[in-house]
């Protein structure tokens, strides 16, 4: 098999390719409720916390690094929604000081006697290292976050707007944003083996920050999300093949790209 289609060949880019099929319209899907309640530092925050969460599994003699960085990011993710529902203007500095700790704990803790290099790959993932098994987990996240998206995507929107009106129509704002922040903090967790801790936040929200730039409903807003995030997974998979570059800045260059160009497009025809 030659050309552009020589990567279906060999197995392991198989299963990146199923992999990328069921991680991009998972982002996609997540972005555009992340980015429709600016909530672009808490996830970036979280991404962080990944090192810290594995550094404190060591302490407490915790293996599993999976484990360790889930339990983690449910507190964390627990303790900066807490700080975000509060109406102040120094909210994001906050977010941005824990985010900072929190990686800065994780380095210190991690780096000791040199032993950083076990946990470096996790900077930039490594998608091609997926198993089935592992592809398996994804699709019972992905089944679990679109169950989540057709029941509560209308709460969050509401939410969005306004707290206070989302509590006078009966919506359990404080259940809603908890969960809303739990579901983010496994996502983000279990992805960040395969994306990286530096680029998944950009993967989050760079397909529904583009699809904002064309879409005139909120159709459009989640289909377009889905298309660019799977068009830019897509592309980034064959192009890192065909050029020996990592897959997951391959794919967030490609997705700026398309940001940009969603951007001047909008302006121009807007």
């Amino acid at each position: 098999m030659n050309g552009i289609f020589s990567w279906l060949q060999f197995d392991f880019m198989k299963l990146a390719f199923g992999a990328i099929l069921v991680i991009t319209p998972l982002f996609g899907i997540l972005g555009t409720m992340i980015v429709s309640r600016k909530m672009a530092f808490f996830s970036d925050a979280l991404g962080h916390s990944a090192l810290t969460g594995i550094a404190v599994g060591l302490i407490f003699g915790v293996t599993d690094t999976n484990l360790s960085m889930v339990l983690f990011a449910i507190v964390f993710a627990l303790l900066l929604n807490k700080i975000s529902s509060r109406d102040t203007g120094t909210t994001d500095t906050v977010i941005s000081v824990f985010s900072s700790l929190s990686i800065a704990i994780g380095l210190a803790i991690l780096s000791r006697d040199g032993n950083f290099s076990r946990y470096s790959s996790l900077l930039v993932g490594d998608i091609l290292s997926i198993t089935k098994q592992e592809i398996l987990y994804l699709l019972v996240i992905f089944a679990v976050t679109l169950l989540f998206w057709l029941f509560c995507s209308n709460w969050l929107a509401a939410v969005s707007l306004s707290r206070t009106l989302a509590r006078s129509k009966g919506i359990p704002v404080k259940l809603l944003e908890y969960a809303f922040a739990v579901l983010v903090a496994l996502i983000v967790m279990l992805s960040i083996k395969w994306v990286g801790i530096l680029i998944i936040n950009a993967l989050l929200i760079l397909p529904a920050a583009s699809s904002r730039n064309l879409s005139n409903n909120m159709r459009e807003y989640h289909f377009f999300a889905v298309l660019f995030s799977v068009f830019s997974g897509i592309l980034g998979l064959i192009i890192s093949y065909h050029t020996n570059v990592a897959t997951g800045p391959t794919i967030v260059i490609i997705a700026s790209v398309i940001y940009f160009a969603t951007y001047f497009y909008g302006r121009k025809f807007s």
